[in-house]
């Protein structure tokens, strides 16, 4: 895989997790909105999902580098990507 392909690959990646989670985000919107704003937990779930959706694309990221870089048997870009993955897996599991 070269660098100008992971690219491409990694720009396709981060748009459709951002139009994923807006989409998310807008339809549990409407829906908590259709059902009078009277707090519709299901529609508040799928706000939810849609706000997890966003926070994990990011570190979806993270995981697609460190399988190119260790497809391309890049060991030093491997390991600095492990580490921001280790980093990114522990900031979250604090929250």
């Amino acid at each position: 895989m070269t660098d100008q392909r992971m690219d491409e690959l990694i720009g396709y990646l981060l748009r459709a997790g951002v139009l994923t989670a807006a989409a998310v985000v807008a339809a549990g919107g409407a829906w908590y909105l259709a059902s009078g704003g009277t707090g519709n937990p299901h529609a508040l779930t799928m706000i939810w999902v849609g706000l997890l959706i966003l926070v994990a694309t990011p570190v979806a990221r993270v995981v697609f580098s460190l399988v190119a870089f260790a497809i391309q048997g890049d060991r030093a870009y491997v390991i600095i990507t492990f580490i921001v993955l280790a980093v990114l897996a522990y900031s979250l599991s604090l929250s």
